[in-house]
């Protein structure tokens, strides 16, 4: 056996260097530094490099071998498929990126829920729907199977962010629900319209699908993000309300495909009308009471940077930029790109620790750990 790592990361200092360090939250021995945080990669023994990237995770790459074979094939018989498939990640990508800007979460496990998204949940369903299809029928499929396996898959996505250590709190679990509803429906989506292609309907299943409906998938998934982010913020099990998440995302996603098929049978108008009628009115609920959160977020943040700047002792220039919501944006917008890396690094820092105080107890060794990331992340180079 190797000799013994050095010590864990702690209030009083930091550790740059990428290595193996006895795991914060004794899960594990050992637990992979990245430079920068904490990752999922533990071991019994401190050995070797983690394998994968934080984008990337055993599962992913399982299910992403078929998908991007699948993707390929669509690729050369319906190009336009594949491309108008994307369609939705450039409407809803900007919305998700909005949400988060209360905590900014790591890119590498935003992009982690996409491909989670895009390959296990898509790939798994995509079977077990088949199957349901040819032995109960199309109608089966789409209103009992589709809306119960589809839902479960992606809630493992959130579920793996969870056992990742980075989901903190509501908006957290909203945010990478969207993620990993995004990549499912960007997957489904080339599916749909290759389809429809083969049929001369693929200009009407695209303007229901990626421009009246892109949001679909990511509101039905918030509800199991939502009620896994209360539960984690609460301190509460999070099983409990893990199910009732999940049963309501099952119950709206049954609906809106009910709703589908129901009025399938009068033609591509109706569609429309259903789509404008039922899912724009849920849309804008959702947002609405998303924005009233965020709103209620911004303003706990901002009300905790003093204490923090006093226990984590940050400059008078820091908290004069954090204490100000819009002013901090503006002024982050004007960094140069490799300075807002390093600028939001120390924002999501500090998110992080507020919402650990705004929980009470606090749990000392977690304070410990991203205490050492607020530390890492302000000593980064700015330039």
């Amino acid at each position: 056996m190797s000799a013994p790592p050095p010590p864990s990361p702690s209030v009083g200092g930091t550790v740059s260097t990428a290595g193996w360090y006895p795991d914060p939250w004794s899960a594990a021995p050992f637990r992979w530094w990245d430079g920068h945080m904490w990752t999922a990669h533990v071991g019994g023994v401190a050995q070797k490099k983690p394998r994968l990237p934080a984008w990337l995770s055993v599962p992913v790459l399982v299910c992403g071998i078929p998908t991007v074979l699948i993707t390929f094939f669509f690729a050369i018989s319906s190009p336009a498929a594949v491309l108008l498939g994307f369609v939705p990640l450039i409407i809803v990508g900007p919305v998700l990126w909005w949400l988060d800007r209360v905590e900014p979460e790591p890119l590498p496990a935003r992009v982690h829920a996409v491909l989670w998204g895009a390959t296990v949940a898509a790939f798994v369903s995509s079977i077990v729907n088949s199957i349901v299809a040819f032995g109960a029928g199309e109608a089966v499929a789409a209103v009992v199977s589709a809306p119960l396996i589809e839902e479960a898959t992606k809630a493992l996505g959130i579920y793996w962010a969870l056992r990742r250590k980075e989901l903190d709190g509501v908006m957290d679990g909203v945010v990478y629900a969207g993620w990993t509803a995004l990549g499912f429906a960007i997957v489904e989506d080339f599916l749909y319209f290759a389809t429809a292609a083969e049929q001369d309907q693929l200009i009407a299943v695209f303007v229901v699908r990626a421009l009246l409906t892109p949001f679909a998938h990511p509101l039905f998934t918030a509800w199991i993000g939502l009620a896994i982010g209360y539960a984690v913020s609460k301190g509460k099990p999070i099983m409990p309300y893990a199910i009732v998440g999940y049963v309501a995302a099952v119950l709206f996603h049954a609906a809106w495909n009910g709703s589908l098929v129901a009025s399938d049978s009068l033609g591509s108008g109706a569609i429309v009308a259903v789509a404008a009628l039922l899912f724009v009115l849920l849309f804008v609920v959702v947002a609405i009471a998303l924005g009233v959160f965020r709103k209620r977020e911004q303003e706990a943040f901002t009300e905790m940077v003093p204490f923090l700047a006093t226990r984590y002792g940050l400059s008078p220039g820091e908290v004069q930029v954090f204490s100000d919501w819009r002013p901090m944006l503006k002024m982050r917008r004007g960094l140069p790109k490799n300075q807002r890396k390093h600028f939001d690094g120390v924002h999501a820092a500090l998110a992080r620790l507020a919402l650990l105080h705004r929980s009470q107890p606090v749990d000392v060794v977690t304070e410990e750990v991203l205490a050492a990331q607020l530390l890492e992340a302000r000593r980064a180079p700015s330039q």
